[in-house]
C-alpha cells in the first residue's frame, strides 16, 4: 500500500472518530439540557453546588431563562438533537453537505452559548455549572466539526504577470554596461 493511501485511510479514521466524538458529546449535552428542562417543568430546584458554582437556581429563575416563553433549557435539547441525527446521518451516508451543515449548526450552538454566558456574567451575576458544561460540550462540538470537514481556502487561477512599463517587450535583450 502506498503512503497516499495510508494517509487517506488514516484521515477517514479520524474523520469517523470524530463524529462518533460528536455523537457522544452531543448526547451529553442533551442529557445536560434534558435535565434542566426536567427541573424547569416540575419546579423542583437543580442540585448545584460545585466549587460555590451555586448559580444554577439563580439562573434559571431569571426573566434571562426563557426566550419567547420557551424555557432556554428546551432549545438545548432542540439543538443537541439536531447535533445528534445529524452526526448520526454523517456516519451513515457521509456528504460534505451534510458535514459543512453540521460545522454551521455546531458555530451557531457556541455563539449562543457565548451569548448566554456573557448573560449570566454581567447581567445575572451568576454562573450556572450546567450551562458552563453545555457551552464546553458545544465548543468540543465545533472543533470536532471542523476536523471532519476542514474549510479550504479557494486557490484562483493564476494570472498572468503584467508588466510594469507599457512599452512593448524588446527584441533584442539589453546588454549589460561595463
Amino acid at each position: 500500500m502506498r503512503a497516499g493511501g495510508k494517509t487517506r485511510i488514516l484521515g477517514n479514521m479520524m474523520k469517523r472518530a470524530s463524529v462518533i466524538g460528536i455523537l457522544i458529546l452531543s448526547f451529553c449535552g442533551l442529557v445536560d439540557s434534558i435535565y434542566i428542562t426536567q427541573h424547569e417543568v416540575s419546579g423542583t430546584p437543580l442540585l448545584c453546588n460545585i466549587q460555590n458554582f451555586n448559580g444554577c437556581n439563580i439562573v434559571a429563575a431569571s426573566p434571562y431563562a426563557h426566550l419567547f416563553g420557551i424555557p432556554i433549557a428546551e432549545f438545548g435539547v432542540l439543538f443537541y438533537s439536531i447535533i445528534f441525527v445529524l452526526a448520526a446521518l454523517e456516519i451513515v451516508i457521509f456528504d460534505q453537505l451534510l458535514r459543512r451543515v453540521l460545522q454551521i449548526a455546531s458555530l451557531v450552538g457556541v455563539l449562543a452559548s457565548f451569548y448566554f454566558i456573557f448573560v449570566q456574567v454581567f447581567l445575572i451575576r451568576a454562573l450556572c455549572t450546567y450551562c458552563l458544561a453545555s457551552a464546553f460540550i458545544t465548543i468540543l462540538i465545533l472543533f470536532l466539526a471542523s476536523l471532519i470537514e476542514p474549510i479550504k481556502k479557494r486557490t484562483h487561477p493564476s494570472s498572468t504577470a503584467v508588466p510594469l512599463s507599457s512599452s512593448p517587450p524588446s527584441r533584442f535583450p539589453m546588454s549589460p554596461t561595463t
